[in-house]
C-alpha cells in the first residue's frame, strides 16, 4: 500500500492537483458570487432604464469627482474604446459632460451632470435592499477584512497577459 505523499495545503486550491474539488477554489466563488451578483444587478437598474457599466461610470465620478476616460477605465478594468463608447452613449443621455483638458489635449475629462446625479439617486434607491441582503449576517470586521483578502488577491494577478 503505497501513500500518496500529502500535498501542502495551498496545492489543494490549484486545479492542476489531483485533490483539486472545486468548492475549495476561491475563484470558483468569486465567479459564482460574481454572476448572481450581476444578475441581481441588471434586474433593479432595468427598471430605471440603466445597466451595469453606466452605473460604474457614474460611481467612479461620484467618488472620483471630474476625471479622465482612461482613468475610468483603469477604475472599470475595462477597455479604454469599451469605455469611450459608453461615454458617448452617457453624455447623449444627458448622464456626463465630457471637456478636453486645456493642459493636455490628448486627455477627455468627465463630469456628472444633474441628472446624473439623480440617475446616481435613483440607483441607490434601486438597489439598497440588495446590498443589504448580501452582506446580512455579516459585521463590518467581516466585511473588511473580506475586502483586504480581495485587494491582496487581485494584487497578486498579473496586470496584462
Amino acid at each position: 500500500m503505497t501513500n500518496k505523499p500529502r500535498l501542502p495545503r495551498s496545492q489543494k486550491y490549484n486545479p492542476a492537483s489531483d485533490d483539486f474539488h472545486k468548492e475549495d477554489f476561491p475563484f470558483y466563488w468569486l465567479a459564482r458570487v460574481h454572476g448572481r451578483y450581476t444578475m441581481a444587478m441588471e434586474k433593479a437598474l432595468k427598471k430605471i432604464g440603466l445597466d451595469i457599466p453606466r452605473w460604474r461610470i457614474l460611481f467612479i465620478l461620484k467618488e472620483e469627482g471630474t476625471t479622465s476616460v482612461s482613468q475610468i477605465a483603469i477604475h472599470a478594468i475595462a477597455k479604454l474604446p469599451t469605455i469611450t463608447k459608453i461615454i458617448q452613449r452617457m453624455k447623449e443621455d444627458g448622464l456626463i459632460e465630457t471637456k478636453v483638458r486645456s493642459e493636455d489635449g490628448r486627455v477627455t475629462d468627465v463630469t456628472l451632470t444633474e441628472k446624473g446625479l439623480q440617475a446616481i439617486a435613483d440607483i441607490q434607491d434601486v438597489t439598497q435592499d440588495l446590498f443589504r441582503q448580501s452582506f446580512k449576517g455579516m459585521t463590518e470586521a467581516k466585511i473588511q477584512r473580506l475586502n483586504k483578502l480581495l485587494e491582496e488577491l487581485f494584487h497578486n494577478l498579473p496586470e496584462h497577459f
